[in-house]
């Protein structure tokens, strides 16, 4: 038997069978190998029956005692049957199982495991799992493997068929690490590991076993994202290298002071760019951490050394801002900075691309527009994507590929947790700006039900009347991507809510002040309209989706109201609530939701307590995982078996080492694996 051949060579796998075990995704002899245990069960410890304490879990080892009992009860036909071991005898019970009194011999022993429950008989095993005390046990005795099931298949049926599999392709079983990465990280073989994930002789051969399956499920992840996205270091011409390094006239410029954090950030990125290699790096910080001020910098150095760079924002609205402020502090420097969007009318795109090809404007910031086949560079050296998991990966690409080997920083205000960063990013060097500048004021955060909604409104109203502004935000429910119909009818028919909620609130609570609506429908004109009007103050009240969660800066808004707040993921709330607390005014968010269960409660109590974007991210990778985390669908991030982006933090940053040390995939084994596993994450890479 080979590990291609098909689940049906096993014993006791017919057709129906095959039909169910094709449903869990096996097909193979090797993918029922592969198909580890979601859980485990401690059953190495025998219980004697004479110390058995009610409330334990519990398995005991005896014989079958006396005669079976029948009765029925509420409809439901008992079968009891007695069994001892020297230290007592006990009374189980099945429900509605009569073969039971045939399949159990009398004399014969017993491994059976269960919860330890008071009945009338006295002390009994509630849902009793058993298994004949012959050769191997695979359901008591030991750590038994707890598996994803399909109706018609059992735990008994599906630890059997593994076990029937490991046996008949003993030694097929390859090893394609290379054999330094195993002895440097104190890796067991991979034969072994497959057999003691499955069935541990004991704790310490589980764990031995798990940590190999984890290092290789990241290092093939991590090899695969590196090979499929490039080099992780590509070296620049001399002629390319940045010889003027001199900052002090940019940070003499800045009207504030640079905090420790961004010194750091500088410190780490001017090292890459004075290193010979090109600048690859991701730079994370929480709204309003100072991100811009670092891209300043960047660029002012960029044109210093006789370079352009080129900056990307998503919105038209994010990247007007921008160029407002890089004129503001660069054009004072003889910098010449310049703005490129969708909205501008021909004849302006005209003149302004001819100035970019002919090298005059230094710093070009713009949308995708940018991306345009006709937008040429004299020297591109330096492109910045601002708001980076708004692109894709292949937007980002065109736009480095208008240069020779260009330094590239992505910047992201939502935080993502390190080990989901390595995985996305692992191509890239990763800096954190953690520390938000001085006289930054914190934002009150509430959780409230639906019930609050006439003191909410009421609250908003006497802020407007201060002549302060408000968010409200109504969420829109994302479908899976394979069922763009429906989500495309349900994102229509949710926006038609927020419309009428704005409706009603305009006609009702609101009648004598100004409410605006916002939704990604609208067209580009009439959305920025809307976000022009609602920072020069004309709208009181902003109704909208979470179209205003990158590219809108007004701080006079001072309240932000998220309508099902148990819809947003952390990270996501927290970039709402960034949207306020930008003025000199107190801010507030509101969240509501009448969603009671325990992980919404500890999501919304986690945004009450802290305004730490890291250590929401963390939380939220924690209690949501990876694939709902931001971005990671669309990513198309593969489904982990094993590995846990959250508690496996160690062996993520190991693994990734270990691929970046590698450098090139020359181990023809590995090769082969890389290479089957290259097509799954094509959406991360492309």
């Amino acid at each position: 038997m080979k590990l291609t051949d098909g689940a049906e060579t096993l014993k006791n796998v017919g057709e129906a069978r095959l039909v169910l075990l094709h449903k869990l995704g096996i097909k193979t002899i090797g993918d029922l190998l592969e198909f580890f245990p979601r859980d485990y069960l401690d059953r190495s410890v025998i219980s004697p029956i004479g110390e058995l304490a009610q409330g334990q879990m519990a398995t005991i080892l005896a014989k079958r005692a006396g005669d079976a009992q029948f009765r029925q009860l509420a409809g439901k036909n008992i079968t009891r049957l007695y069994f001892s071991d020297g230290t007592g005898q006990i009374a189980i019970s099945w429900f509605n199982q009569p073969y039971i009194q045939q399949a159990l011999k009398y004399g014969e022993d017993y491994y059976i495991s269960g919860k330890v429950a008071w009945s009338p008989a006295g002390l009994t095993l509630e849902n009793p799992q058993w298994d004949r005390v012959e050769g191997e046990s695979l359901s008591a005795g030991r750590i038994v493997p707890v598996y994803k099931l399909t109706v018609g298949i059992t735990q008994k049926i599906l630890r059997g068929l593994i076990r029937q599999a490991l046996d008949e392709t003993a030694g097929q079983i390859e090893d394609f690490l290379p054999p330094n990465i195993l002895h440097a990280h104190g890796l067991c073989g991979r034969s072994f590991a497959v057999e003691n994930i499955h069935f541990p002789n004991g704790g310490e051969d589980f764990y031995t076993a798990r940590k190999r399956l984890v290092f290789e499920e990241l290092f093939l992840l991590q090899t695969a994202l590196i090979t499929a996205k490039g080099h992780l270091k590509q070296k620049i011409a001399p002629a390319d290298i940045f010889a003027n390094m001199d900052i002090t006239p940019i940070l003499s410029a800045l009207p504030y002071k640079l905090t420790d954090d961004q010194v750091k950030v500088l410190d780490e990125i001017m090292g890459d760019i004075t290193g010979g290699f090109a600048l690859n790096r991701l730079l994370q910080g929480d709204v309003g951490s100072g991100k811009t001020a670092v891209a300043m910098v960047l660029c002012y150095l960029a044109a210093k050394n006789g370079a352009q760079a080129a900056v990307m924002a998503p919105t038209e609205t994010l990247a007007t801002q921008h160029f407002q402020a890089f004129t503001e502090i660069l054009g004072g420097l003889g910098v010449n900075c310049g703005l490129l969007s969708g909205s501008q009318k021909p004849k302006e795109k005209r003149e302004i691309k001819a100035k970019l090809a002919a090298g005059e404007i230094n710093v070009i910031i713009g949308t995708h527009a940018l991306l345009q086949d006709n937008v040429e560079f004299a020297r591109l050296g330096l492109v910045i994507t601002d708001e980076q998991h708004r692109f894709g990966v292949r937007q980002r690409a065109a736009l480095n590929s208008k240069g020779t080997i260009p330094h590239v920083l992505v910047m992201t205000a939502t935080p993502i947790p390190r080990s989901l960063a390595m995985v996305l990013y692992g191509d890239m060097d990763i800096s954190a700006i953690r520390q938000m500048p001085p006289g930054r004021q914190p934002i009150d955060t509430y959780s409230v039900t639906k019930a609050y909604h006439n003191r909410i409104f009421d609250f908003i109203r006497k802020q407007v009347a201060d002549g302060r502004q408000a968010y409200i935000i109504c969420p829109l429910i994302q479908k899976d991507e394979g069922d763009e119909d429906a989500s495309a009818a349900q994102n229509k028919q949710e926006i038609t809510q927020v419309i009428k909620f704005a409706e009603l609130l305009k006609d009702g609570v609101f009648a004598d002040i100004n409410v605006g609506i916002l939704h990604g429908r609208m067209k580009a004109d009439e959305k920025n309209a809307v976000m022009t009007a609602f920072g020069l103050g004309e709208i009181d009240v902003l109704v909208s989706t979470t179209v205003v969660e990158v590219g809108i800066n007004v701080p006079n808004a001072t309240i932000m109201m998220i309508e099902n707040a148990e819809r947003f993921g952390l990270s996501q709330l927290h970039q709402l609530r960034g949207r306020v607390g930008r003025g000199k005014h107190k801010s507030y968010c509101i969240l509501v939701t009448d969603a009671k269960n325990q992980v919404t409660k500890k999501r919304m109590d986690a945004m009450t307590k802290t305004g730490d974007g890291f250590v929401l991210s963390e939380m939220d990778l924690e209690l949501r995982g990876p694939g709902e985390f931001f971005g990671t669908m669309q990513h198309g991030l593969p489904r982990l078996m094993l590995a846990n982006l959250y508690k496996d933090m160690e062996v993520l940053a190991a693994a990734r080492d270990a691929v970046i040390n590698m450098g090139e995939v020359s181990h023809l084994p590995l090769k082969n694996k890389v290479k089957s596993l290259l097509a799954k994450v094509q959406q991360i890479a492309l």
